[in-house]
């Protein structure tokens, strides 16, 4: 269910992504340290289902290059867009953690190349910390820090159900951190600041599924962060019973079926 990996140029490097299948675009976007091989589970039942998946690598992680001079919501929402208009065709836009709020904002700023939304434990808003809270993640997130504190911290977003293979998948996404010069482009995009997609959620327009892990440990309260995302975007709540914050990976049976049914859904409106 493979493909060779492809590359898209940009002004400071390339973007890894890969396409499988054949039908309507369906765009995966994974978050901040983790890698495109997080949709796994996903692409083969999206590829079954009739439809294009593409999966691609953020700017600094994985096969993408580490050259870029910023990282960031808006960064990667300009990656997307040019990787869409590379295609030649809009997509039901898939993104998770980070990169849903990247999906949001190339959803206000390029409505014609998104026909759905699906915001997977997403960040669209800068989470209240102290100023304490702030250092110590920046000190944690250094780059000589960063795959040692990260490889500590994503088994803790895995609450719940974990995939089979999870210690290989997160074998692979500390092995990527080690790689010269990506530990610091991850350091980078630990700094981004969602302040410029809370900004535009109200201008969203593309119907939008809120997709949370009932047990997400990045939200003092999952389901109300749901909801408030969901009421500012005019979109649906599906809560995933089992998963923290990677319920595409924890539990794809629930996840495949919602994103199938908005994939279809929008574009039998098309």
């Amino acid at each position: 269910m493979t493909s060779e990996t492809q590359f898209l140029a940009r002004p400071q490097g390339r973007i890894a992504y890969d396409v499988t299948g054949q039908g309507p675009l369906v765009l995966l976007v994974p978050g901040m340290g983790d890698l495109r091989s997080t949709y796994r589970f996903l692409v083969p039942e999206l590829v079954a289902a009739g439809y294009t998946a593409v999966t691609a690598d953020l700017r600094g992680h994985g096969e993408s290059d580490i050259g870029f001079t910023s990282y960031g919501d808006v960064d990667t929402a300009a990656d997307l867009a040019a990787l869409l208009e590379a295609l030649g065709s809009p997509a039901v836009v898939v993104g998770n953690s980070m990169a849903a709020g990247s999906a949001a904002y190339l959803a206000v700023e390029h409505p014609d190349l998104v026909r759905g939304l699906v915001l997977v434990g997403p960040f669209v808003r800068d989470p209240r910390t102290s100023a304490v809270q702030r250092l110590m993640m920046r000190v944690g997130m250094a780059a000589p820090l960063a795959a040692t504190t990260w490889k500590a911290y994503l088994p803790r977003l895995y609450a719940g159900r974990r995939p089979d293979d999870f210690d290989a998948q997160l074998a692979r996404v500390i092995a990527s951190f080690r790689r010269p010069g990506y530990a610091k482009a991850f350091s980078l995009t630990t700094r981004t600041t969602h302040a410029p997609v809370e900004a535009r959620l109200a201008d969203v327009s593309a119907p939008t599924l809120v997709i949370m892990g009932e047990l997400d440990p990045d939200f003092p309260d999952p389901a109300a962060e749901a909801r408030w995302i969901a009421d500012r975007v005019n979109g649906e709540v599906h809560l995933v019973p089992e998963a923290g914050h990677y319920p595409h990976a924890q539990r794809p049976d629930l996840v495949a079926s919602a994103v199938i049914a908005l994939a279809q859904r929008v574009h039998a409106d098309a």
